[in-house]
């Protein structure tokens, strides 16, 4: 999938850097961090949950492909039968993607485009290197935790029976695989005394590339 468009005429876009990382890698405490010396967010999630929202074509996409019994008793998306369906039946996943994708896509791409006077754009991109989405983007910043780690802040935080975590950690990519695909790495395994120092710095780089993309 692209990273976004070129500007049209003079105007390029801002450095787009793509945000990822395992599951309970601490995104969020990064993402957070780099808004408030900022970056301008635009976080997938937030959007894949806007265009299932009732009324929305996502929706009725879904409900076409899998029936009725996603909704809830208000006629919202059933997230915890939707997730249940897509954990349990690759083909379902597939579906899933085929559908929310390319409406993620134009989205995110009508965002990059309304914000041209950006230092850099931070796309939160939690599955990035599972379904290759915005693997384009100027840079890919990966926060990096142990499985170790993981497994721990995903039963003793989120109260997760150890094998689901497992399972949770085993459908995702690899460490290895998502640190292949980065070009700056935050290590969230210390205190946050240690993450602060780290973004600030990445913060740095960041703006810097954005300087040099610019000129």
């Amino acid at each position: 999938m692209p990273a976004g468009p070129e500007a049209t005429g003079n105007q390029q876009r801002p450095l787009l850097v793509a945000l990822t990382g395992g599951i309970a890698s601490g995104k969020t405490a990064v993402s957070d961090r780099l808004e408030k010396l900022g970056a301008v967010v635009i976080d997938t999630d937030l959007i894949a949950r806007e265009v299932v929202e009732p009324g929305q074509p996502g929706l009725e996409a879904l409900v076409a492909a899998f029936g009725s019994e996603i909704l809830d008793e208000a006629g919202k998306l059933n997230r915890g039968e939707m997730r249940r369906r897509i954990f349990t039946d690759a083909a379902s996943r597939k579906t899933l993607e085929q559908i929310l994708h390319p409406l993620i896509v134009d989205q995110v791409t009508e965002r990059i485009n309304s914000e041209r006077n950006a230092p850099y754009l931070l796309l939160v991109v939690p599955l990035l290197v599972e379904t290759g989405l915005f693997t384009e983007s100027d840079r890919i910043v990966i926060v990096d935790v142990p499985e170790a780690v993981q497994l721990q802040r995903l039963t003793n935080r989120d109260g997760l029976a150890a094998e689901h975590a497992e399972r949770m950690l085993a459908a995702q990519a690899s460490r290895r695989q998502r640190l292949e695909a980065a070009t700056d790495v935050i290590d969230n395994s210390g205190d946050i005394k240690a993450l602060d120092v780290q973004v600030n710095l990445l913060h740095q780089r960041l703006l810097e590339a954005a300087r040099a993309k610019s000129t």
